[in-house]
């Protein structure tokens, strides 16, 4: 078990290694004033990349910004070697694909696996954890296909190198877990989850945080196929390892928070769901900004839950915010940005708006069917409220169960 005594030793740890770390820089920054040494470029810009990984470890993207960017311009400027400068790229690959960044995110990861693979053989595990990063950005730009073959051939080089029981697998077994979830191939996706969490629990146990984290994203999945119980079971689990370690307002545990209030949603608990997506939100603005994806999608969350609760006032402003933030950070074509504009389709028929309806459901449609098969549970959403827009007068508050 996790005790706060051991929480707390991690974190006091960590801040003594950021004191140490900014220490080491000053004084290198001290003893040449005028000009660094190669010796000591190369020193600094490793220092500066460290720092901004314990930052974003902690998930402090923006003061592990300015550490990384700093040193990739010492790479690059003072000589730096092939390999850092490779690092560099890829650190801040991972770095913009958090904050919402992903074409810059692609950018920087294209980079650095171009580097990577002119100084490493061709199925060398560094390239495998880099096309692991770049899969991470294609599934967070809704490009599922582009991030299944990506992480596909991360894994056919991890498995030239490793047996298929080793732990080292299981975070790529996880990442491919969670695509296969978002395209709707759930019995594909459990099978994963459940293989890479008996390689986890082996080699981590059964309350450790990165057991937690996988935990939460098979309740994820469990909601998904409507089997409630078992995900809130997991997702109670999750809660309760991630807070012995963050304590109980952490922005790390928004994912399970999301998930959480999603049962609780379909629990018809609107109180409970509503009180967790505004917390989840004010957390997560505070963290990341109003800008950022993750702001979008919890606010789409939110309008649905009005609808649901039958508060069409504050339904409509939210459903409309969050399609004009998603369309902003994510684009006019991912699904999650489909989504919200299927629920101010539903919002709309409430408010007999069937022509505006009609043109967002269209739309949500024409956008899903570009990404999904025709079967995915979107998709077919997305039908069910095109079906109510052709029965307008009938009780329209049977759209709810379609949600």
């Amino acid at each position: 078990m996790i005790s706060k005594t051991s929480a707390h030793k991690r974190y006091l740890l960590r801040n003594l290694t950021l004191i140490i770390l900014f220490i080491l820089v000053l004084s290198n920054a001290n003893t040449a004033a005028i000009e660094l040494k190669p010796a000591q470029n190369a020193d600094s810009c490793k220092i500066f990349r460290a720092m901004a990984r314990v930052y974003m470890a902690g998930g402090d993207y923006s003061k592990a910004q300015p550490l990384a960017e700093n040193a990739l311009t010492l790479a690059k400027t003072k000589n730096g070697s092939e390999s850092e400068l490779s690092l560099c790229f890829i650190d801040l690959a991972f770095l913009y694909k958090n904050q919402g960044r992903f074409t810059d995110a692609e950018r920087m990861c294209e980079a650095g696996l171009d580097m990577q693979k002119k100084l490493y053989y061709e199925n060398h595990p560094y390239i495998a954890g880099t096309l692991r990063i770049l899969s991470s950005i294609y599934r967070e730009q809704a490009k599922y296909k582009q991030a299944e073959h990506t992480l596909e051939q991360a894994i056919t080089i991890m498995e030239k190198s490793h047996l298929p029981d080793d732990p080292t697998l299981a975070p790529f077994k996880v990442d491919l877990a969670r695509i296969l979830t978002a395209q709707g191939k759930f019995e594909k996706a459990e099978t994963n989850f459940l293989g890479a969490l008996e390689l986890i629990n082996k080699s981590y146990g059964s309350d450790h945080l990165y057991t937690a984290g996988v935990l939460g994203s098979l309740a994820e999945l469990y909601a998904k196929q409507e089997k409630y119980d078992e995900a809130e079971d997991l997702i109670n689990r999750t809660l309760a390892i991630q807070q012995r370690v963050y304590g109980s307002e952490h922005h790390l545990m928004v994912p399970a928070w999301l998930t959480q209030a999603e049962i609780c949603r379909a629990k018809k608990e609107y109180t409970a769901a509503e009180k967790l997506l505004k917390k989840t939100l004010v957390i997560v603005e505070k963290q990341r900004g109003t800008e950022h994806p993750l702001t979008g999608k919890i606010t789409s969350h939110l309008g649905r839950l009005y609808i649901e609760e039958r508060q069409y006032t504050q339904a409509e402003s939210t459903c409309e915010r969050a399609v004009l933030m998603l369309e902003n950070t994510l684009g006019s074509e991912n699904d999650y940005t489909a989504m919200a504009r299927n629920n101010l389709a539903i919002l709309y028929i409430h408010q007999e708006r069937y022509s505006e309806a009609r043109q967002l459901a269209n739309s949500a449609l024409s956008t899903l069917e570009n990404i999904f098969d025709l079967n995915h549970p979107s998709i077919i959403q997305v039908h069910e409220t095109i079906t109510r827009l052709e029965q307008p007068t009938e009780n329209t508050t049977e759209l709810v169960k379609l949600m």
